[in-house]
């Protein structure tokens, strides 16, 4: 047989503590919860063509909740 898969199946084969393991998985769920957040955002169709909260804007309706508040950079931004 490959020396590799018998590798891979001693290491599966050795205990894990459970401390160990709720470590990984909880990594893992919350990598896993954070870049789904991050892509929904960039994912959103926009078919009003406004502008989403944080974006730059120079007037109330250029921003999708209609709030175009200046910001201490000396520009404006939409705000929720």
């Amino acid at each position: 047989m490959n020396n590799n898969f018998d590798g891979l199946t001693r290491s599966m084969a050795q205990s894990v503590t459970r401390r160990s393991a709720v470590k990984k998985f909880g990594i893992g769920f919350a990598a896993a919860f954070l870049v789904s957040i991050g892509l929904a955002d960039k994912a959103e169709a926009n078919p009003k063509g406004c502008a989403f909260n944080g974006s730059g804007c120079t007037h109330n309706h250029d921003c999708c909740s209609r709030k175009c508040v200046p910001n201490s950079l000396g520009g404006s931004w939409c705000q929720a």
